[in-house]
């Protein structure tokens, strides 16, 4: 591993927050963090810390010695000097007197002791940086040295390889006992250059932050030095079949086994989101003979816990053109999972003074011999950390394995990680979106009513995915850039199906479509021609039905119901003159509706539809508004607000007509009419 320091670009960091009234200190602190924070294989995903030891103001404007010291929820790559809150340093040195304290009165001590009240939690390793007399700490889960720590003789490699130059602290879980314990490691020999905490991590300190920095780049060279001397060939292949099915296949039977059904049969399910990974590692990996063994283990670093679970799921190899077979093994391989995980909150809650809230039981990774991995979560971001977590599992298995056998820390001491009081005080303080864990496709999702859809699907915390022939990447960046987006001609049935298997691909599935492409032809219904009529049938009829028919075919492969919804307008039960061409494939829209409510009802999939009206969109231009007002005599205003309530009605009145049927699941076959008040298209 290369050192990234340079000299100009710290002074240029330094200059910058000076102007900001931040200290030298703190300034090189930020530099070096984002150095660490920026490189994988040292930190992800909020593994690791680090601190500098410097003078500041109080909110009295009296100098005071303090531990800035990475915040809770800060990412290192990219923190700023808020994300290094300030903490009074000789109130967290008296600690170390104490015999025992809580996990709970240490986050007290360390609340009460911030210069600003307002500041993040500092790190649950804070007392670690405060009882070390170092200026510069740095703290990473370098997967190299976790390679070496995480073995049965992992005490006797790391001397063997660090000799005196690190102290060796054994595993004992983070908070108050480990910072006591590793204070008298180094104490016991002030000499080392960082500490190595086996099963966990690696410590390094210095006086300046290049130093310290550079201690760590150093250390972990050392690691990866050794890795690669002596290595044995790691994974002997297991018999594959011949033909393996594809992600886009596969993801939606994996999603739709792992969803959580409501009890009280609401129709509600908790679903996740799935990330696909799949390289050469990731296939020897879980291709390999003892998967079964290697993978079981354990974590590679205590925290990832709580993100991933202790180990991950295995099911089958899918076989092409078999997956009836493969989806019955890996329910019962899911089955299996959530018993075990059952008895495994049960064994350790037993010993536990105050019972715990047991978590869902449900996997976070998902290993598939022939294919690769899933991370599941319930935003497609926890889906990605898991997905990247697993990666960088991999990589520190297959090097242990290399080099000798992988072994994480004990059962127990995992349930105590995940089940941390710290983690648990958090559960139900914030209440979940209604559409969290779903994903939702929007076809047009570049016009005015999709981007609307899109946008109220997304606040509601749906993953959303828009479809549009043109101008989707500009619509996906406008929502915030999380969404998918796949320039698609629906009314293309090939084009449909590989923005699809994209979509399943991508996020694991699908749980609400809206069917909202459409284009209004116009001509008198004796005079137009067939091929205008042909053609408008293609997008405003055909073009849904294929649409839904894709749909479908994900949602029952999951087997969680679903919601399709229709763009029907008003032209479907009111039509006007001269738009035949538009009204009479919207009127064959509208029975399709009902079809597949009729069809799928019973399999828990609710079709209902949109009547609008009078929205400025690309249906209803600026150059036709002003036509139509001319030739009722009245202005644009008028117009628009031509209703029995005497409103106009918006893309964003449509959006929240959609987002109402998304989350009625006691709802199906009806048609809700978005229009001001218009008699002639009322349905009842």
């Amino acid at each position: 591993m290369q050192s990234l320091w340079s000299d100009a670009d710290a002074e240029r960091l330094v200059e910058r927050y000076a102007q900001q009234g931040v200290g030298r200190d703190l300034a090189l602190r930020v530099y070096t963090s984002r150095l660490l924070g920026g490189e994988p294989k040292l930190v992800l995903h909020g593994g690791g810390n680090t601190s500098v030891k410097t003078v500041a103001k109080d909110l009295l404007d009296e100098e005071v010695e303090v531990l800035c010291v990475k915040g809770s929820g800060w990412d290192m790559a990219a923190i700023e000097p808020a994300g290094l809150p300030a903490v009074r340093l000789q109130p967290l040195r008296k600690l170390r007197q104490r015999a025992v304290l809580s996990d709970e009165e240490m986050v007290r001590v360390q609340r009460a002791n911030l210069i600003d009240p307002g500041a993040p939690n500092p790190s649950v390793e804070t007392l670690l940086h405060a009882f070390l007399p170092h200026k510069y700490i740095d703290h990473t889960h370098s997967t190299a040295v976790l390679s070496l720590t995480d073995q049965p003789d992992a005490a006797e490699r790391c001397a063997d390889l660090y000799g005196r130059r690190l102290g060796l602290v054994p595993y004992i879980m983070p908070g108050f006992q480990l910072a006591k314990k590793a204070a008298e490691i180094f104490e016991a020999d002030p000499a080392v250059e960082g500490l190595v905490l086996l099963k966990h991590g690696i410590f390094t300190f210095g006086e300046t932050a290049q130093e310290a920095y550079e201690r760590m780049i150093a250390a972990v060279s050392l690691a990866e030095e050794r890795l690669t001397r002596r290595r044995t060939t790691v994974f002997a292949a297991a018999s594959l079949p011949a033909a393996v099915a594809g992600a886009a296949e596969v993801a939606p039977i994996l999603r739709g086994i792992c969803a959580i059904a409501d009890p009280s049969g609401s129709g509600a399910y908790k679903r996740f989101i799935l990330e696909f990974r799949s390289n050469p590692a990731v296939l020897d990996y879980v291709n390999g003979a003892e998967l079964h063994r290697y993978s079981q283990t354990g974590v590679a670093t205590p925290d990832h816990t709580i993100r991933t679970k202790n180990y991950p799921l295995i099911v089958p190899a899918p076989e092409s053109g078999k997956l009836d077979i493969f989806k019955t093994a890996a329910r019962e391989a899911v089955d299996k999972f959530v018993a075990e995980y059952h008895a495994y909150f049960a064994r350790h809650n037993a010993r536990q003074e105050v019972p715990k809230r047991e978590l869902d039981p449900m996997p976070r990774v998902i290993l598939v011999p022939g294919l690769g991995l899933f991370g599941l979560g319930r935003s497609a971001k926890d889906a990605r950390i898991a997905a990247d977590i697993a990666e960088s599992t991999i990589e520190t298995v297959t090097d242990a394995e290399a080099v000798g056998r992988f072994q994480s820390i004990s059962e127990a001491d995992l349930f105590d990680i995940e089940y941390w009081s710290l983690e648990q005080a958090k559960l139900g303080q914030t209440a979940e979106k209604p559409l969290a864990g779903q994903i939702a496709v929007v076809t047009g999702g570049a016009g005015t009513i999709g981007f609307a859809t899109a946008r109220a699907m997304s606040g509601a915390g749906a993953e959303v995915v828009l479809l549009d022939i043109r101008d989707a990447k500009a619509a996906a960046q406008r929502l915030g850039g999380a969404a998918l987006w796949i320039e698609c001609d629906v009314a293309d049935p090939a084009a449909v199906r590989r923005a699809f298997d994209r979509v399943a691909e991508h996020f694991g599935g699908v749980d609400i479509v809206v069917s909202n492409s459409g284009a209004a032809w116009q001509g008198r219904i004796g005079e137009v021609a067939d091929e205008v009529l042909r053609q408008s049938f293609e997008l405003n009829f055909f073009a849904h039905q294929t649409v839904a028919q894709n749909a479908v075919h994900i949602m029952l492969a999951q087997g969680t119901g679903g919601c399709l919804l229709f763009n029907v307008s008003k032209q479907a039960v009111n039509p006007g003159p001269n738009f035949g061409p538009y009204g009479l494939p919207k009127a064959a829209t509208l029975t399709l509706v009902r079809q597949y409510a009729l069809d799928y009802g019973a399999d828990g999939i609710r079709a209902n539809a949109v009547n609008a009206d009078r929205i400025r969109s690309g249906l209803l231009t600026p150059e036709l508004i002003a036509a139509r007002a001319r030739a009722r005599g009245v202005s644009e205003e008028a117009y628009m607000a031509g209703n029995l309530l005497g409103r106009e009605v918006t893309a964003d009145d449509v959006a929240q007509a959609f987002l109402h049927h998304a989350v009625a699941l006691k709802t199906t076959a009806d048609v809700t009419t978005v229009d001001g008040g218009n008699i002639a298209a009322a349905l009842r």
